[in-house]
């Protein structure tokens, strides 16, 4: 069973973000699906993990960990792995477009890009039923004029595919969270703090003034 006091202890966690406490009252790990609004270094990805690393250890499925580019999946992978390689198996599939990658079976998290995963559908891999966990990072980019059509499609043929698996969508910004998070039958977290405060200024001849508000 997973424990989130012995997750955060063995992550070397002391305390949780704010948005990280909303999106758990919110049913993060009760299989609810989650929309996350919050600026960049809030601890969006850690909420994603948490819900990976419960379903996984609880026997529910797999983990699929959405991204628009490879340079982001490979990064993600990375990390992961360096972080769960002692408590599951992580895989990177960012590759050929014309297979189905059914080695994939064995590994518990699947990073991919939203492309590769769209090919991996149409090629009816056979490990896409046992997913449980379906994180979509930047999923702002549904309104992107080239690359939104894909993710929402995308998104579509994963909920008629496996449509008991929980959704984690994170985004930084997005303009319609109310409106994304009733089609995904998402519960909404937005929250603003962020790590480090943020400030605007004027940069001149080499001289940096910033504003007062």
């Amino acid at each position: 069973m997973f424990e989130l006091n012995k997750f955060l202890e063995n992550q070397k966690i002391t305390s949780l973000r704010p948005a990280q406490e909303k999106a758990i009252e919110a049913g993060l790990l009760e299989d609810k699906n989650v929309l996350i609004c919050t600026p960049t270094a809030s601890g969006k990805t850690l909420i994603a993990e948490m819900a990976m690393i419960k379903n996984i250890s609880e026997r529910k499925g797999k983990a699929i960990y959405i991204v628009p580019l490879k340079a982001l999946a490979s990064e993600k992978y990375k990390n992961f792995k360096a972080k769960y390689d002692k408590i599951c198996k992580v895989a990177l599939s960012i590759g050929d477009l014309d297979k189905n990658d059914s080695y994939l079976s064995d590994y518990d998290i699947i990073i991919s890009t939203s492309e590769k995963l769209d090919s991996l559908i149409r090629h009816h891999t056979p490990w896409l039923k046992y997913i449980k966990t379906i994180v979509i990072d930047e999923i702002h980019l549904i309104n992107d004029p080239g690359r939104g059509p894909t993710l929402e499609i995308l998104i579509t043929m994963l909920r008629e595919i496996i449509p008991h698996s929980q959704i984690i969508a994170l985004s930084a910004t997005i303009g319609n969270p109310l409106e994304l998070s009733t089609w995904l039958n998402a519960n909404l977290i937005v929250d603003n703090w962020r790590p480090v405060e943020l400030k605007k200024g004027i940069l001149f001849e080499k001289k940096v003034q910033f504003h007062n508000n």
